[in-house]
């Protein structure tokens, strides 16, 4: 079983504080906030009870097993560092896509152990956890939402994959590796459940099938790569603001609805656009619950704290995986 990390101290957060808002303020409290896996989060107290928070990323911090170097065109590699984190910021403000205003980015590690970023402290919490306390409101900031999802999608260019890691055109069509991907997810997902095993071959013939009816194309819009109700902060004006962007990166649109339909419900009616492609859509359904099945139990082998939250998830998908064969 794993545990919280200790996390920075107050001592070592202070340089942090000083650079990023003024050398005469001083730093009273920090917070390890939970729920991120791959980077530390924290609420700093000021001396005058304002707050921002810092973003650390560091091994330490990290609670992803270590993984090999991503190919060139690997969509989903492990999505972290200041740097995907910047490149990412700088693509959503210029959609006006609200995200928390940055104060601070720092890559030399002269101040700790990585690099960190400190952004504006959205105190509104999360749209998650305002559906449940007041759906009304929760409803004006999603139509909001599905404002900035457009904004977000409308900005496009002519060639797949993150912001910042401009290396060789990638030389496979995305919907390529979109079903290599989901092909590893699905052996992963066979070698340690027994109900994916039994249907392994028809999951396999399934992707096959559905990759083999996408048709071309050569635009791809932003998306922002999980993009849940617990990535979306709500401000003091009821405005959504984005979190976690890091996995930000230029796709499919139907990838990022796919993921919407799953992580929004029956509240999705608010984000749905008409003109997807359905074949994408069937292919990407599937292929993104085979992956929320795989990339839990991979977090899990590590010490990740909130076990029963991850196993909740890959049960969920385990369920949404096998409906796909019905």
């Amino acid at each position: 079983m794993g545990g919280v990390r200790a996390g920075l101290t107050v001592d070592q957060l202070r340089p942090v504080v000083r650079a990023a808002c003024g050398r005469g303020r001083e730093l009273w409290s920090a917070e390890r906030l939970t729920g991120g896996t791959k980077k530390g989060v924290y609420r700093l107290t000021l001396d005058d009870d304002s707050t921002v928070v810092a973003y650390v990323w560091h091994p330490a911090e990290d609670y992803w097993p270590a993984r090999a170097v991503p190919e060139p065109d690997d969509l989903f590699g492990h999505a972290s560092g200041a740097g995907l984190f910047e490149a990412a910021h700088r693509e959503f403000v210029a959609a006006g896509v609200p995200v928390p205003r940055l104060l601070l980015l720092d890559h030399t590690g002269s101040m700790l152990p990585g690099d960190v970023a400190v952004v504006e402290d959205v105190r509104g919490g999360t749209l998650q956890d305002l559906r449940r306390r007041d759906p009304r409101r929760a409803g004006s900031v999603l139509a909001r939402l599905g404002d900035a999802v457009g904004c977000m999608h409308a900005r496009r260019r002519d060639r797949y994959g993150r912001p910042g890691l401009d290396g060789p055109p990638p030389d496979r069509p995305v919907e390529r590796v979109v079903l290599d991907r989901a092909l590893r997810d699905l052996a992963v997902a066979a070698a340690r459940v027994g109900r994916i095993a039994a249907v392994r071959q028809r999951l396999a013939d399934a992707l096959a099938e559905r990759y083999a009816a996408v048709p071309p194309r050569s635009r791809y819009g932003l998306v922002h790569g999980e993009l849940g109700p617990d990535h979306v902060q709500v401000d003091d004006r009821d405005r959504p603001v984005l979190v976690d962007i890091e996995g930000a990166t230029f796709l499919d649109v139907e990838w990022e609805h796919a993921f919407l339909e799953l992580r929004f419900g029956d509240d999705y009616r608010a984000l749905a656009v008409a003109g997807l492609d359905g074949h994408r859509l069937r292919l990407y359904r599937l292929a993104l619950h085979l992956s929320l099945v795989a990339g839990p139990l991979r977090l899990l082998d590590g010490d990740f704290p909130d076990r029963a939250g991850m196993l909740a998830i890959v049960e969920h998908n385990i369920t949404r995986t096998l409906a796909q064969l019905a």
